[in-house]
């Protein structure tokens, strides 16, 4: 390693070092250094982003950060509130069944050491991401599906219950009635929560949980559960999360091309925006009919968010404020 090299990356591992370096580093090496320590060293307060308005779902995952809770814990607990509310028909309980009439859950989870852990097609099992966070921690797999998934759960203390509300009977059945399947943008697109959390030690976790396109085929799956699809993080550089459409979300591997963005010098806003544009910039693509969503945050605390369509938006918690924020889009024709 060059001297001049060798004494900036020491440096910037504490203010101390910058003092007994400046003997030997020109002028502008040494602002150089500075700025990279205001950099990394100005955060780190809690922060929490998810998508579309989940304003008790962040709260919750902001009350464990500001407890100096870590970001995992934050995101699943957030999480869990959205699996549990049975007005909103997009996750958990309540959420929209299959053609079927079968409701089936998906979801993962990853923490600040890269470890992942995902279910998918669950069915009788409320709160997935918490069994998804017991896949990455109890087994030696990342991955479980259907009856297994189920299984795991219930031995894991998980109970079965029904999530089929009669509310989301009522749709189901009014659907049947035609059994036409044309999803409605930010409406049965609207189908996740994708959340990401940065607590007081500057790790970063995520984690996504849904019950997918309402009367998808029995046995579809989106990007949610899909690592670097509907969630990706890495904690050296940021994390990202998916909602909408997910079949397109995985043709461009959504969530892992904003992160990589970000490493390569992109901001958040700049990443989520190129990554909509993978999208919409295919050569003959009709994007007019569906809608993609992302979020992202980096190592800095610096957000963003882009979708195709109008009307998305995501809650944002940072500087001890929780706001719902209309998210910037690309189709304004």
């Amino acid at each position: 390693m060059k001297r001049r090299h060798f004494i900036k990356k020491a440096s910037v591992t504490g203010l101390g070092l910058v003092t007994a370096s400046s003997t030997f580093l020109s002028v502008d090496e040494n602002q150089e250094i500075k700025n990279e320590i205001a950099v990394t060293s100005k955060y780190i307060k809690p922060l929490v982003i998810a998508t579309w308005k989940t304003d008790l779902a962040v709260e919750t995952a902001a009350a464990v950060l500001e407890k100096g809770g870590n970001a995992l814990d934050a995101v699943e607990q957030g999480c869990r509130i959205e699996e549990a509310n049975e007005k909103g028909q997009s996750v958990g309980k309540g959420g929209l069944p299959d053609r079927d009439g079968e409701v089936t859950l998906d979801a993962c989870i990853m923490n600040e050491k890269g470890d992942y852990g995902a279910v998918l097609g669950v069915k009788n099992i409320k709160h997935v991401i918490s069994v998804a966070r017991k896949v990455m921690e109890d087994t030696p797999h990342v991955m479980l599906v259907g009856e297994g998934a189920e299984n795991f759960a219930v031995s894991k203390g998980f109970e079965r219950e029904n999530l089929l509300t009669e509310a989301a009977k009522k749709a189901w059945k009014k659907w049947k009635e035609k059994s036409e399947y044309k999803p409605i943008i930010n409406i049965e697109n609207h189908d996740t929560i994708g959340m990401l959390a940065i607590d007081k030690k500057g790790n970063i976790s995520g984690a996504c949980t849904t019950s997918g396109l309402a009367y998808k085929m029995p046995g579809r799956v989106g990007d949610s559960p899909i690592i670097g699809g509907g969630l990706f993080v890495d904690n050296e550089v940021g994390g990202a999360s998916a909602t909408g459409l997910g079949e397109e979300v995985l043709k461009t591997v959504g969530s892992f091309l904003i992160v990589e963005l970000m490493r390569q010098g992109k901001s958040p806003q700049e990443a989520c925006e190129e990554a909509i544009g993978r999208i919409v910039n295919k050569p003959g693509k009709d994007f007019k009919n569906f809608q993609v969503g992302y979020i992202a945050v980096n190592k800095k605390g610096e957000t963003g968010a882009f979708s195709i369509h109008q009307h998305f938006s995501y809650n944002l918690y940072k500087n001890k404020e929780n706001k719902n924020i209309p998210s910037d889009f690309y189709n304004k024709v």
